[in-house]
């Protein structure tokens, strides 16, 4: 806790310090009021008053490292923290040591709420990696399948008929082959070829 406080209260002083320490000088010169400022709005009226820009200028920056907070409307005191990006109630011009401790705790309950979010956001961020890894590798699976089923199965191709010859004696005879229809057609055109084409008869030999 304390640590958090220290490192916010450094980060602050670094913003309100920067402009201080280089306008010291033009500060000591330019007494430019006649009474010290109970708020940062009469510091700042007065600063209006200066004569040159450089003064002014000067003057605004010494009222803002000053005086943190600002007057409100309906009386009392605002205390916007950047670091938080938060407004809180205070009530007088700068926090008192107690309300410093509020802003303080305040901070280190938005650290943690930050980091909550932080690691919700990649819990969610990684758990929604991990369903399009699954959902990936369900559509590679379906695709392999797909694939697989296109692949046609090799077909045992017919074997090729011997060349049709005279069928060996005993073998059996199927029906309708040529094998087995050739020796009955090559003799019924053998039997056509004597009818058309008898042979000539010998002539008979003289005594």
């Amino acid at each position: 806790m304390s640590a958090v406080a220290t490192s916010r209260r450094a980060a602050l002083l670094l913003v309100t310090a920067a402009g201080s320490l280089l306008l010291t000088h033009a500060r000591a010169e330019a007494q430019w009021w006649k009474r010290s400022p109970v708020d940062f709005e009469e510091c700042a009226d007065a600063a209006e008053k200066a004569a040159t820009k450089s003064e002014k200028t000067a003057a605004l920056a010494d009222c803002n490292a000053k005086f943190a907070g600002r007057r409100k409307p309906g009386g009392g005191y605002s205390y916007y923290d950047f670091l938080q990006d938060r407004t809180f109630d205070i009530a007088g011009p700068n926090p008192t040591p107690e309300e410093q401790k509020k802003i303080d705790e305040a901070y280190t309950a938005y650290l943690a709420s930050q980091r909550r979010s932080n690691e919700a956001a990649q819990a969610t961020a990684r758990q929604q990696r991990e369903q399009q890894e699954q959902l990936v590798q369900q559509l590679q699976q379906v695709a392999l399948r797909t694939e697989v089923e296109r692949v046609p199965i090799p077909v045992e191709r017919p074997k090729v008929q011997q060349a049709a010859g005279p069928r060996p004696k005993g073998a059996p005879c199927t029906k309708g082959s040529f094998s087995c229809e050739w020796p009955r057609l090559s003799e019924s055109l053998n039997d056509l070829k004597k009818l058309f084409n008898p042979t000539p008869s010998k002539p008979a030999k003289k005594g």
